[in-house]
């Protein structure tokens, strides 16, 4: 304290009060009073140059001249104004951050409204914007059959009413007969959904209205030839349990009830014994049998016979012998059909994390073409349908018990060495590792042989919690046969001119093997056309028969030509174009 302050203060008997801040309460004033270097400075010049200087020879009060006196600089209101700024701005843009989101909330309640809650919505709509700028030209019956080694295809199921009562959405596109693509929903890294749009080509894909008869047209169908001129034919039905396997190869399903009568092992039965009635095999004394059985694990059971173990060994001629097998004569289609369904019966199936009732067993059923001779009956051709297990990840068995884990292992382990033999198969004269599982081991013959033919039908779901099964059941076909899909991109820019492939050789080879296909189709045109001209000469015959016929006859002869029209123009355009 100041020593004339002091007597200031004894001379009045009360605090000094500054003129400038008379009527102030105490901390106002105290803001207001000059720094302590300012107050520390000596009378003298303290009187000179302060404005709160007083004299010691008078009472009264400091000199407020104007001219003399300075305003003092409020430096804490100057330094709060710029941080109450900052944090008023920071206050403005979370309340319109938080109004925006509740718009955009608001919104999406409302679609989720309208699509009854469907947690999938926002995939749904990049999907179908995705669709929109596609051309869609599916697989039609009028397409030409293409005659390969092996051939690989895909079936895409329809959703069923498990998948719609869970709003699943479809994330399965078929733009063309050869081109699948794949959405697969992810998130990024700041929870953004995208698509991950993957792209697959194969022989021939089909959509979910394609039926069984159609896809027996284009895969088991070509193979029946083959086991009539000594080879060995071989169809496969791989993929995720639920996914249609059984349904493609043994028939459709009305509830629990399955219908034999329209599925791949019966059309496969119908065309055998229409070929056994053609003329050029009509008196070649073939016999036909069947046999139907299944492996499961490292085992080996016969369906026809009770489930009665077998024994697989190989004889002096390093033939591959299924001991005890039950071989039945079939000599008609209703024979088939009764083995299939009893043997269907038998098959061992569990439950399984994706399906209750999922067959654990690879189901093998075979027409064997026999030859009598000298009290022998010599293997003409055998053709071998397979309703393979259903496929699971490792990450799926977690929660299940240790037999149905030891059936995963077996089956994934044989359905490895299964692809490995069919790219064996393509690449002649690599190493077939047949002996890597059972199944592989029980269908040597049908490897190893110069006019073996296979046919893989690859069978994926359609919903979305489905996706990681289908890929992995769509990489596991395209190791099969790789095949680029190197259309894609003009394909969704709508310009399908050239959605095949764009290599002059390949369109050359599909040029050379439809002048093939269509010099049988103009002798069958031919012969049917005489047919029905010797018919009409008589003039007693079935008008309405005759018409519905004759148009058939033409319409296909119609729609095959237009398909060889189409590969002649694309050979003819590459060729220019070089």
């Amino acid at each position: 304290m100041f020593p004339y302050v002091v007597s200031e203060r004894a001379a009045n008997n009360g605090p000094t009060r500054y003129p400038e801040n008379e009527g102030a309460p105490l901390s106002k004033s105290r803001e207001s009073m000059p720094p302590a270097w300012l107050r520390t400075v000596a009378p003298e010049t303290e009187s000179k140059n302060s404005r709160y200087s007083y004299s010691p020879r008078s009472n009264q009060s400091p000199s407020r001249s104007p001219s003399k006196l300075r305003k003092p600089t409020n430096y804490r209101k100057d330094e709060k104004s710029k941080p109450l700024k900052e944090i008023a701005l920071i206050a403005k843009n979370r309340d319109e951050r938080r109004a925006r989101q509740a718009d955009e909330k608001a919104v999406k309640d409302a679609i989720l409204s309208a699509e009854q809650g469907n947690p999938y919505w926002e995939f749904l709509n990049m999907i179908n914007e995705y669709r929109h700028n596609i051309e869609f030209q599916p697989l039609r019956e009028s397409d030409i059959v293409v005659d390969n080694q092996i051939t690989v295809c895909v079936r895409k199921r329809p959703l069923n009413d498990k998948e719609y009562g869970k709003k699943e959405v479809d994330v399965i596109t078929v733009p063309t007969k050869d081109i699948l693509i794949v959405h697969e929903p992810k998130h990024k890294v700041d929870l953004t959904k995208y698509l991950d749009n993957q792209h697959f080509r194969f022989d021939y894909v089909f959509d979910e209205t394609c039926n069984n008869e159609l896809v027996y047209n284009f895969t088991a169908k070509p193979l029946v030839k083959t086991i009539f001129e000594g080879g060995m034919a071989t169809c496969f039905a791989y993929g995720q349990t639920g996914s249609g396997k059984t349904h493609t190869m043994g028939g459709e399903f009305k509830g629990k009830h399955q219908n034999f009568n329209n599925g791949i092992y019966a059309y496969v039965a119908h065309d055998v014994f229409r070929y056994l009635q053609h003329s050029k095999y009509k008196d070649q004394n073939f016999c036909v049998s069947a046999s139907f059985f299944e492996i499961y694990g490292k085992l080996v059971f016969d369906l026809l016979a009770k489930k009665e173990r077998l024994k697989v060994l190989e004889d002096g001629k390093q033939v591959v012998q299924v001991v005890g097998l039950t071989e039945k004569v079939v000599e008609r289609v209703e024979d088939v059909l009764e083995l299939i369904q009893r043997g269907s019966h038998e098959r061992t199936s569990g439950q399984t994390s994706a399906n209750s009732n999922s067959s654990r067993s690879h189901a093998v059923f075979q027409i064997i073409i026999r030859k009598f001779g000298r009290n022998v009956k010599n293997v003409v051709g055998k053709f071998s349908l397979i309703d393979l297990a259903g496929n699971e990840r490792g990450a799926d068995t977690f929660k299940s018990n240790r037999q149905t884990r030891i059936e995963g292992g077996d089956i994934n382990k044989s359905l490895l060495a299964l692809k490995e033999c069919i790219r064996a198969l393509g690449k002649k004269g690599t190493h077939c590792p047949f002996r890597g599982s059972k199944l592989t081991q029980v269908l040597r013959d049908s490897f190893i042989g110069e006019k073996s033919r296979t046919c893989m039908i690859a069978l994926i779901s359609p919903g979305v919690a489905s996706c990681e099964h289908s890929l992995n059941t769509l990489r596991y076909a395209d190791r099969v046969k790789e095949l680029v899909a190197n259309d894609v991109d003009e394909l969704i820019d709508g310009s399908n001119a050239f959605n095949e492939d764009v290599d002059v050789s390949s369109a050359e080879w599909d040029v050379l093997e439809n002048k093939d296909a269509s010099l049988e189709m103009i002798e069958g045109f031919h012969s049917q056309a005489i047919k029905w001209r010797e018919v009409t000469k008589t003039g007693v015959y079935d008008k309405l028969e005759f018409s519905r016929h004759w148009r058939n006859m033409c319409t296909e002869l119609a729609d095959f030509m237009k398909g060889s029209v189409a590969k002649a123009n694309k050979f003819n355009l590459l060729l220019e174009k070089k």
